[in-house]
């Protein structure tokens, strides 16, 4: 839906996996063997894989300042099950965040998200304040007081109603 650029680093991979399902249409690229390919989810990994997504829409529609969509897991309770690694490089000593077990998909979005937190990105990746839409965007404004994936799109359908609830 948004013509942003992808968020940096692994929080495109977040942004990925959110933008998976289109709220408007209902079309969920995950129903599609090529959709699961691409971020590495077998049919069996189907179902906590779109419980992730869901409860990552919630974490990212609360950085805009937004309640949860619906019900979901708490994030911290499905990362809680990727422990982390410090990796620490013995010719330099680079220190970086890894995954115990990088092959699954909650252990990669948990590699992403401290990752972020570490280099004050996490709380950029929102997701758009209009109720048919909850796409995942990277927020570049200045202030950091983005509030649509679109402004072409969601923000303006939500400046038209304002305008015509004024009207009446």
């Amino acid at each position: 839906m948004s013509e942003r650029s992808p968020a940096p680093g692994g929080l495109a991979l977040v942004e990925a996996l959110v933008n998976t399902l289109d709220l408007e249409s209902g079309a969920d690229t995950l129903d599609t063997p090529d959709g699961r390919a691409r971020l590495g989810i077998t049919e069996e990994g189907l179902p906590p894989a779109r419980a992730l997504r869901e409860s990552l829409r919630a974490t990212l529609l609360a950085h805009a300042g937004h309640p949860p969509h619906r019900e979901v897991t708490p994030l911290g309770e499905l990362l809680a099950d990727a422990p982390l690694l410090v990796t620490v490089d013995p010719a330099d000593g680079t220190a970086a965040l890894a995954s115990a077990d990088p092959a699954p998909l909650l252990s990669r979005i948990a590699v992403a998200v401290a990752s972020a937190l570490v280099e004050g990105t996490w709380t950029r990746l929102k997701a758009c304040e209009s109720d048919t839409c909850h796409w995942a965007y990277y927020d570049r404004s200045p202030a950091g007081r983005g509030r649509w994936c679109s402004m072409q799109v969601c923000g303006a359908r939500a400046k038209m109603r304002r305008y015509r609830s004024k009207d009446r």
